[in-house]
């Protein structure tokens, strides 16, 4: 047993809802494991800010369906308690039939059209015409995966007995979701309660929370969404206020039972044989931070020593070291800092150029261009490495994609299908003459165009964010090539 907090749509507060939960467990001493369903970093990071762990991202497009399950199953048994943020509304998914993701190494391309021949959908999953799962990747999804009760938050700002409609709407779309109850947010007064109360009585749904409107409780956010934590220093003060709010808001009488988290049965994963004794240098500051908890772990269950470093702060690269990792994040709110740290864009670029392996995605991929120019028009000196600039502009790059690789690189080989998430502001203004995919929306045979440098060829940049749970290959693949620059010596 665990709880799932879901929305009836994008911006009622489902952040706010569970960050307050989890403050106030937090605030008791509870042991408590969270997860956020879909791509996202920053929602984690806040999650983890809270609770001191690891917040783990359920994505079966990334993923699949039995990874996110298992991941789930595993990390949910290390705790006391466990807590789904979704994403969107609960139903909010894409159209798309459930994937095999294991990498198509050595095999030709296949259109979606003729791919999706061989996927089968999942008994019982609400399908279109064309037999494609309608809610995949939803929040419902991961419910009906995990077989989780559902607490529905309402925005009630601008409604009241409206609320009744909307609750058994989303109770009765989907019979096999489990609704649990709903927490009503930004509640008015007491006589706005009483009308939502009055409204919402016939149908026996129980109220498990009321959160008043709460004027001194903001989250900043700018154009890829929520500002990280480690860019608001009163952040502190402002979890204290949620743990406040979250002590008196909640029924948790009724929210504890079901938020305890039961051991639960899983399929182990292969065990990961291969030792790479290697040390990787992995960007973490302000300027990169968005990385998947599941890929720095794999990399350390392979052998790696991750040695975390800022391109921001410090002076130079970290020493003895055999690979770089640059996540994404936000270089172009720090341009002007990371263009005057010169000394580390130099040792970067040198790197690099002596055959460092480097995996560089979305901001990493910015930061080896020649050239930021941010969204005033101002240029900003990079590394260097990749003969191109990025450009911020309005127009938002967003989605699932279905990648093939054109050629071998320093990840997966020539053909290989993986799938990643795209979300940025920035576009290049030279596109490489041998890019490292063709892409595709992930759910039908729409081209998205070519991406990603691949050289120098000890170089992975590309927009394209993937998550290495189910593809273990890659981050070994990686390391092998780090292995070889520590057998030669040539950074010892």
């Amino acid at each position: 047993m665990a709880l799932v907090i879901a929305g009836e749509r994008s911006g009622v507060g489902k952040t706010t809802v569970t960050l307050t939960l989890l403050a106030s467990l937090c605030r008791r001493d509870r042991l408590v494991q969270s997860f956020k369903v879909g791509p996202d970093y920053i929602d984690p990071m806040f999650h983890q800010h809270v609770t001191g762990r690891a917040c783990r991202n359920l994505d079966p497009v990334l993923t699949s369906e039995a990874y996110v399950q298992q991941c789930f199953a595993y990390h949910s048994q290390l705790s006391e308690y466990a807590l789904v943020e979704g994403v969107m509304g609960l139903f909010d998914g894409i159209s798309s039939l459930a994937i095999s993701h294991t990498l198509r190494e050595g095999k030709a391309p296949m259109s979606f059209a003729k791919d999706k021949e061989q996927r089968t959908n999942d008994e019982g999953q609400r399908t279109n015409d064309k037999g494609q799962i309608t809610d995949f990747a939803s929040t419902a999804h991961i419910a009906r995966l995990l077989d989780l009760p559902v607490v529905l938050a309402i925005d009630c700002s601008r409604l009241s007995g409206s609320v009744a409609a909307i609750a058994h709407g989303y109770r009765s779309f989907d019979p096999r979701i489990k609704i649990a109850g709903v927490v009503l947010n930004r509640v008015g007064s007491d006589r706005h309660l009483s009308l939502l109360k009055d409204s919402l009585e016939p149908l026996q749904l129980p109220i498990l929370g009321v959160m008043r409107r709460q004027d001194n409780i903001t989250i900043p956010d700018r154009h890829l969404g929520l500002v990280p934590t480690a860019e608001l220093p009163e952040l502190n003060a402002l979890i204290d206020r949620l743990a406040d709010l979250g002590d008196t808001c909640f029924d948790w009488q009724r929210l504890l039972p079901l938020l305890k988290s039961e051991p639960l049965s899983f399929f182990a994963s292969s065990s990961l044989s291969a030792s790479f004794p290697v040390r990787i240098a992995v960007a973490r500051d302000r300027a990169f931070n968005f990385y998947y908890q599941d890929n720095l772990d794999l990399l350390q269950q392979l052998g790696a020593e991750l040695v975390f470093w800022s391109p921001l702060e410090d002076t130079d690269i970290p020493k003895d070291i055999q690979g770089m990792y640059f996540g994404g994040g936000f270089p172009e709110v720090f341009a002007q800092q990371l263009a005057e740290n010169s000394s580390v864009r130099h040792a970067v670029k040198t790197a690099i150029l002596k055959g460092m392996p480097t995996i560089a995605e979305c901001g990493g991929l910015m930061y080896l261009c020649e050239q930021i120019i941010d969204f005033e028009g101002k240029s900003w000196s990079m590394a260097g490495v990749l003969p191109t600039s990025a450009v911020m502009g309005g127009r938002l790059t967003l989605g699932y994609r279905r990648a093939v690789a054109l050629q071998d690189n320093l990840l997966v080989k020539a053909n290989t299908t993986v799938y990643g998430h795209e979300f940025h502001r920035s576009h290049l203004t030279l596109t490489p003459t041998q890019p490292l995919f063709e892409t595709f929306r992930y759910d039908c045979d729409e081209n998205m165009g070519c991406e990603g440098w691949g050289l120098p060829a000890n170089i992975y940049a590309s927009y394209v964010h993937q998550h290495w749970g189910e593809n273990r290959e890659i981050p070994q693949q990686f390391l092998k090539e780090c292995l070889k620059v520590a057998s030669s010596k040539t950074w010892i």
